[in-house]
C-alpha cells in the first residue's frame, strides 16, 4: 500500500458478497454485469475486474507462448491438486 492510499472497510454478507465502494467501481469501470478475475496471492484475495481497457491490455499477450501447451499444462496441474 502506498502512503497516498485510502482504506475503507467492507463487510461479506453471509453468500460470500462484498459491496465495492463507489470510488473504486468509478475508478476501474466497473458497471452493473462486469466480470471478474478471482485468486489468491498469498495471503491475499485478489480481485481483477473484467473491463474493456483490461481486456484491450491482454491484446497480443499471449503472441508466441505456445497456447496449445500452455493450456495442457495449466490442465495438468489443476489435476494434480
Amino acid at each position: 500500500m502506498t502512503t497516498d492510499t485510502q482504506v475503507e472497510t467492507v463487510c461479506f454478507s453471509t453468500r460470500g458478497q462484498v459491496v465495492i465502494p463507489r470510488k473504486l467501481r468509478k475508478k476501474f469501470e466497473i458497471q452493473q454485469g462486469t466480470r471478474a478475475i478471482v485468486y489468491e496471492e498469498g495471503d491475499h484475495i485478489v480481485l481483477k475486474p473484467m473491463t474493456k481497457a483490461y481486456l484491450k491490455s491482454l491484446r497480443g499477450s499471449l503472441k508466441g507462448i505456445g497456447l496449445l501447451q500452455s493450456l495442457a499444462a495449466e490442465r495438468q496441474r489443476e489435476r494434480e491438486q
